[in-house]
């Protein structure tokens, strides 16, 4: 008897090592990041969310010693969503990669999303702004990580609004991120008792703006609302300021991250009012990955690098958790546990999708106020997760239960 129960316990703790091992495919967790390597995004996303994606793996290794092996693959999408659906496809399908990420543009996103829920896999988009990506678009294998096009409008619109800036243009990327930041910007300075007296959609990337900011211009808005990205947003602030439509009107970059700030100079952009999800200078903590992400990168990190860090983090604790990496245990997983690192405190992703977390308005310093490099923010307001995102009640997402 004693000698069945011996055999009997060792056969289940074989059984569990087996089982142990076999649930994560091939013992294999593949992560694959795709971005833009060449154009307009690629300062803001590009190598630094690989570099950001290696270093979460790296970490993750070094604390957690998973029993499985991490791999990491990349590509350029270059900002085009029939180039970014068909190297997902071949990720899914040939190179059994577990999660596409990233994702910056929101057609690139939205048309991997599309792919991931077809093949069942996890789709991390951290660089894509569209709200649509949780709202009419959502699916149950996507998380949208990083901000949107209503917590950006909402915390930059709203204080511009506030100062007394009523009267808005807008200059408008023709592309899905374009028609939705403009879309939701227009809300809240309606909302906030302002109007919008016209707009004029660019297209996406852009080169020469002349034509559209002399429409701007004769419209006589107190505020030309840039809603657009990257590349397109630092060539309208030169080019605003070349033909002389500042300081005459006000610029309000709806979309702005630290590496435009950084490219433009502070005494082109001191004083705007931008709204970012995270700031390298905000404390010790965003300091010290801040520095390890910039010995790197040889730059400060944007927020979609910090964010692309964070989310992968995540994601490779649910898929230890669970020992699997099936897609929807590991979703459950993600979903159910909060976030907490230096990118986001008690973050949580809602069954829409979407990570909320607090987000935080900036006003760009004056020259003289800088102390340091990359030293480019005060901090005017800290926007609490609950006011800074889409209330689920106004939710599109068919996820969502009313």
């Amino acid at each position: 008897m004693k000698l069945k129960t011996l055999f009997k316990a060792v056969a289940l703790a074989l059984a569990g090592i087996g089982s142990a091992h076999a649930q994560v495919s091939d013992g294999v967790v593949k992560i694959g990041v795709l971005t833009d390597l060449s154009g307009l995004y690629s300062d803001v996303a590009g190598q630094g969310t690989i570099i950001a994606t290696q270093m979460a793996i790296d970490d993750f290794i070094a604390k957690e010693k998973p029993n499985f092996k991490i791999e990491l693959v990349s590509a350029d999408h270059q900002n085009k969503g029939d180039i970014a659906a068909n190297k997902a496809r071949e990720w899914l399908e040939r190179d059994k990669v577990d999660a596409v990420t990233e994702l910056v543009t929101t057609s690139a996103a939205l048309a991997v999303m599309k792919i991931a829920k077809e093949k069942n896999r996890i789709a991390l988009v951290n660089g894509a702004a569209s709200a649509r990506i949780t709202n009419e678009d959502c699916n149950d294998v996507t998380v949208h990580w990083t901000y949107d096009t209503y917590s950006v409008a909402n915390g930059t619109a709203k204080a511009v609004v506030k100062q007394g800036g009523k009267k808005w243009f807008f200059l408008t990327a023709d592309y899905a991120f374009g028609h939705s930041l403009e879309k939701d910007a227009s809300d809240v300075v309606k909302a906030n008792g302002g109007e919008v007296v016209g707009s004029v959609r660019h297209p996406f990337p852009g080169t020469d703006f002349s034509s559209f900011l002399l429409k701007a211009q004769s419209s006589g808005a107190q505020i030309i609302g840039l809603a657009n990205a990257g590349g397109d947003t630092i060539n309208s602030i030169k080019q605003a300021s070349e033909f002389g439509i500042t300081p005459k009107q006000s610029l309000a970059g709806l979309l702005m991250f630290i590496t435009d700030v950084h490219s433009l100079g502070l005494k082109a952009t001191q004083n705007m009012y931008l709204t970012e999800g995270f700031y390298w200078n905000l404390n010790d903590e965003t300091r010290a990955w801040s520095k390890r992400f910039f010995d790197k990168h040889k730059r400060m990190p944007t927020m979609v690098q910090a964010g692309q860090y964070s989310s992968t983090l995540h994601y490779l604790k649910a898929v230890k958790a669970v020992n699997s990496d099936d897609t929807q245990k590991v979703m459950a997983q993600m979903k159910k546990t909060p976030v907490n690192d230096f990118f986001a405190k008690n973050g949580h992703i809602r069954e829409d999708g979407r990570m909320v977390h607090d987000m935080y308005l900036m006003q760009v310093k004056a020259p003289a106020d800088s102390k340091t490099p990359w030293d480019y923010y005060n901090v005017r307001a800290t926007i609490p997760a609950a006011e800074a995102f889409q209330p689920l009640s106004a939710s599109k997402c068919s996820l969502v239960k009313k």
